[in-house]
């Protein structure tokens, strides 16, 4: 597999530290409040990245973090009369009703900020002992310019990062570039006890502290969004690879943004929506069809017009299942002189999808290979050429690709109740009896009870609308 190494600007293939197993860390939300769309495509991509990894047989591995402790935080409790815990478990459990909406699966830790204080403490005292960092009136500094390589990710020089940076009213550090990995405390805010006394961590230690507690020094893949490449993932290799004296992640995936109507999302453009809002007008899956139909590291369009697109093609999906279990339940024909050929085709379009998911995790060329995968099965149904053997194998291939992406592809259709049962066998018969108008009555009840039918050489197919 080959991955675009933000680290070196290339494609690169995927060489694992441990072989068969891969360890990978995300950065996770800050949880002050609703997650919103622009959180939902690396939590989607970082998924089907997990997925495809372990459908190729590997074992990942994978740690997402919960920033909660933050000025956002603290600033969001004051203003709803809550203490920072009360907002930042109320926000996580808020995060947990969006990911199961989106079919995220729990990574294998989730470790939090305030979990993690002494950890914090001891890395930070490792950069104040190796002459990294620096204590000064309680907060505690680090210095980029001890740090050679700083700037390799961002492809930036120091000199001109320190040139646009400037010293804060109130802060002691020594050099414009410093950043903090410790914070004082200040009057009314939350702490804890540390070597530099009462304060709470910076933003960018709690990342590699964690890193090292939950996967160890070195790692294999760091993922994330484009806005965080710098500073927050610059500053993360820094402090890293100097408390360790070990290179921190092989390989860099970082994703690309999502516009709203071709416009960057801002709130302060009045363009911001949450993945709670877009669900409840939407639903859960279109917004994870959509997170992952482009290749990740390009940008992706929200508007009305892209969401139902969406939909259109997900019920384009569902309804190719629903037709596959219908034939494969009422189909006579076990198995025919095409089942072969047939397969054959299948097996084809399911090695486009891993072909495509090997570039560079490609899921729009991934995409494309399962319609066309739905093009063959739906010909063969039309044109009588489809056996229940090779359906049943379009259906196990059709599952499996749509399972790596993480789409159910499956109609909520329920089961029929008693009535509606005996409507359809009413109807059946009359049509058995040539009363067509007995029939056509019985159809009209049906479909304004939502109750959709339609005649097949198999039998009689519905479902809800």
């Amino acid at each position: 597999m080959k991955i675009y190494n933000t680290l070196t600007r290339t494609k690169e293939e995927l060489h694992t530290l441990v072989p068969g197993e891969v360890r990978i860390y995300a950065c996770g939300p800050t949880v002050y409040n609703l997650i919103h769309i622009g959180n939902a495509r690396p939590l989607c991509v970082l998924d089907v990245l997990r997925n495809y990894l372990e459908y190729r047989g590997f074992k990942v591995i994978f740690a997402q973090n919960f920033t909660d402790i933050d000025d956002k935080i603290i600033n969001r409790a004051a203003a709803e009369g809550l203490n920072y815990e009360e907002i930042a478990e109320k926000y996580i459990r808020e995060y947990w009703t969006d990911a199961r909406g989106l079919n995220v699966k729990p990574a294998t830790f989730h470790p939090k900020a305030t979990e993690n204080i002494d950890e914090i403490i001891r890395m930070t005292a490792d950069l104040i002992d190796g002459g990294y960092a620096y204590e000064s009136e309680g907060d505690v500094y680090f210095s980029p310019s001890k740090f050679e390589g700083y700037g390799k990710l961002s492809k930036q020089q120091l000199e001109e990062l320190e040139s646009g940076a400037r010293v804060s009213v109130g802060e002691t550090k020594r050099e414009a570039a410093d950043f903090a990995l410790w914070k004082a405390a200040k009057e009314g805010e939350p702490s804890w006890d540390s070597p530099w006394g009462k304060g709470r961590p910076g933003w960018h230690i709690e990342c590699s502290a964690m890193v090292r507690k939950y996967l160890g020094t070195t790692i294999d893949i760091h993922c994330g969004g484009q806005d965080l490449i710098f500073p927050h993932h610059e500053n993360e290799i820094a402090q890293s690879e100097c408390a360790n004296h070990a290179p921190f992640a092989a390989y860099w995936m970082h994703n690309g943004y999502i516009n709203v109507d071709n416009t960057k999302m801002s709130k302060s453009l009045g363009n911001f929506f949450t993945v709670r809002d877009v669900a409840a007008q939407y639903g859960y899956e279109p917004i994870r069809y959509l997170m992952v139909s482009s290749q990740y590291r390009s940008p992706v369009n929200y508007s009305t017009e892209v969401i139902e697109q969406c939909i259109a093609s997900l019920s384009r999906l569902s309804n190719c299942r629903e037709n596959l279990s219908f034939f494969i339940a009422n189909t006579l024909v076990e198995n025919n002189a095409a089942d072969e050929a047939l397969t054959a085709k299948y097996e084809a379009r399911k090695q486009a999808f891993i072909d495509a998911m090997e570039d560079d995790l490609n899921t729009a060329d991934a995409i494309a290979s399962i319609f066309e995968l739905v093009k063959d099965i739906n010909t063969a149904i039309a044109d009588a050429s489809a056996s229940k053997l090779s359906c049943v194998a379009g259906q196990r291939i059709l599952d499996e690709l749509c399972g790596v992406l993480g789409l159910a592809c499956k109609k909520e259709s329920g089961m029929l109740d008693a009535d509606v049962e005996k409507l359809i066998a009413e109807r059946t018969a009359a049509r058995q009896e040539k009363n067509w108008a007995r029939a056509d009555e019985i159809r009209d009840t049906l479909k304004k009870m939502g109750i959709v039918l339609e005649d097949t050489p198999h039998g009689v197919k519905w479902s809800r609308q």
